[in-house]
């Protein structure tokens, strides 16, 4: 049975809700404050090619969108329905501030992804990616770019 990873980090940021969702909908960015993530690229308004580099190790995979409601949350999964997983929550606090929750679940593969996540190193990853995220939206103060979709899942369930 595959063992499944799990991190989960909250950040505050200064901007409005819809400025973080925003944000967190342009894909193509996500490499400017998530490291490991070496590109995105979007191939539809639901699906996204990955290229990543954790230890050392490259991978590339396709996510889907399966629900997305504008300004509360995006969740997606791989589409090979087991490698990767994860949903990210906005809450506004208030007109200029925001919650922004990110859950991810991935299934290690290698013995040096294995290792890291032993070492609890993608925790560390994730809550530096989030104060990334955090510094490079409210150093900007507005988003690159929005899409403002609905998105209903209509496949097999996941593992979110």
């Amino acid at each position: 049975m595959e063992h499944f990873q799990e991190v989960e980090e909250a950040v505050e940021v200064a901007v409005p809700v819809l400025t973080a969702y925003n944000q967190w909908t342009q894909f193509e960015s996500f490499p400017q404050f998530m490291s490991g993530v070496e590109s995105v690229t979007q191939l539809t308004d639901r699906t996204n090619h990955w290229v990543t580099k954790v230890g050392g190790v490259q991978r590339e995979f396709d996510t889907e969108i399966v629900d997305q409601e504008p300004d509360d949350r995006i969740a997606w999964r791989s589409t090979d329905g087991k490698s990767h997983a994860g949903i990210v929550r906005f809450t506004p606090l208030d007109a200029n501030h925001t919650k922004v929750k990110v859950h991810f679940e991935w299934a290690p593969e290698t013995v040096t992804e294995k290792a890291g996540a032993a070492l609890k190193i993608d925790e560390v990853q994730v809550k530096a990616d989030m104060r990334k995220f955090k510094d490079f939206i409210e150093s900007r103060g507005t988003e690159t770019g929005g899409w403002r979709g609905d998105v209903k899942d209509s496949g097999p369930g996941g593992q979110l």
